[in-house]
């Protein structure tokens, strides 16, 4: 096991990979790009990272912005929970530990949103403590090195994944080997093996068995849901009207479209929906349908259309609560969508 780690080693230091979060030990920095690339791909974060740095260089200068500029900038990530979580916790960290990361796992863990795996990075990359960082490319790695064919999403799988991970991990160098063996998981171990190609195969018991195309195994098959949007673009040439979407569901606390969820629709669902928007409302036209297309989340497919509702003029006097008005060429920068609506909304500058 150790010339397996000897060797990883030496294959780390034949690559480049661009973290500019690793360029230091900044915990502020290394935590704000965990979290960015949770479900996102080092090269699509990067973008991210770099605009939450050059708005927020600090995390004091992150704990005192608010909720719609995190969501604004967070948009097109997804996991909206994640960026209204990134505030809170910079709030935490300013206002119960002035401003520096605890160094100890339990405190560590007691901030929201950060759990096992956030917390094994903070304190291996920004403090070097023994901890070992468990993602998805360290699970694929291991789960072929030792042929581990139990479920990687299965509680007895994650216990030999972790087992087996503790007989090479490296307690002096704990920050040194976390990167090079999620580097190695995410350049060479990739989902479709390289093992012709790769310099470690000789450790690896997946490729001596024939067995690395078919790990690591996953038990759980995600199960899509289907919905039905309809949004409504009221609007009178410069403003529309908008919401906030609420709690419990997908995109909360973005901004949209008032919408109407349902699988079909006529002229008359969106007659009583303006009736419930707007008081002493004449409409001019309706033209249904003006844009359409398929989200894709992870566990569900949202089709959505988009309608054009003319009105004279709109009037914030004549709008019912929750809802308010919104230019989208003046106020874009304000608020936070989700990335179809933010899409519709740039395709008509």
């Amino acid at each position: 096991m150790i010339q397996l780690r000897r060797e990883l080693y030496q294959w780390h230091q034949t690559i480049d990979r661009d973290l500019p979060w690793k360029e230091d030990e900044n915990p502020y920095k290394i935590w704000l790009s965990e979290v960015i690339l949770q479900q996102t791909r080092v090269e699509q974060g990067k973008p991210y990272y770099y605009k939450f740095m050059d708005r927020w260089p600090t995390i004091e200068d992150l704990a005192r912005a608010n909720e719609d500029e995190v969501l604004s900038l967070w948009q097109g990530l997804g996991y909206y929970s994640r960026g209204r979580n990134l505030l809170k916790t910079a709030q935490q960290v300013v206002n119960e530990h002035n401003g520096q990361f605890p160094n100890e796992e339990k405190a560590i863990k007691l901030l929201k949103g950060i759990g096992d795996y956030t917390a094994a990075a903070i304190l291996s990359f920004a403090f070097d403590l023994p901890y070992a960082v468990i993602d998805g490319n360290v699970k694929r790695v291991i789960s072929r090195w030792f042929d581990i064919d139990t479920p990687i999403d299965s509680k007895l799988g994650l216990a030999q994944i972790t087992q087996s991970l503790q007989q090479i991990f490296d307690i002096e160098k704990p920050a040194k080997f976390n990167q090079a063996i999620m580097d190695f998981g995410a350049t060479q171990c990739t989902p479709k093996p390289k093992c012709e190609t790769c310099p470690l195969k000789q450790h690896c018991k997946a490729y001596q068995n024939n067995t690395a195309e078919f790990l690591p195994i996953k038990s759980k098959k995600t199960v899509k849901k289907s919905r039905y949007f309809h949004y409504l673009f009221i609007q009178d040439g410069h403003n529309c009207v908008i919401n906030r979407r609420g709690e419990n569901d997908i995109w909360s606390g973005l901004h949209e479209l008032p919408l109407i969820e349902s699988e079909l629709l006529n002229e008359i669902d969106i007659q009583n929906k303006v009736n419930s928007i707007l008081t002493n409302t004449k409409l001019d036209s309706i033209a249904m349908n003006i844009s359409n297309g398929k989200h894709i989340l992870t566990h569900q497919n949202i089709f959505y259309q988009i309608h054009e509702v003319n009105l004279g003029k709109l009037n914030s006097d004549s709008l019912l609560i929750p809802y308010i008005l919104y230019n989208p060429k003046e106020d874009q920068p304000l608020y936070g969508f989700p990335q179809l609506l933010k899409n519709f909304f740039l395709s008509l500058e």
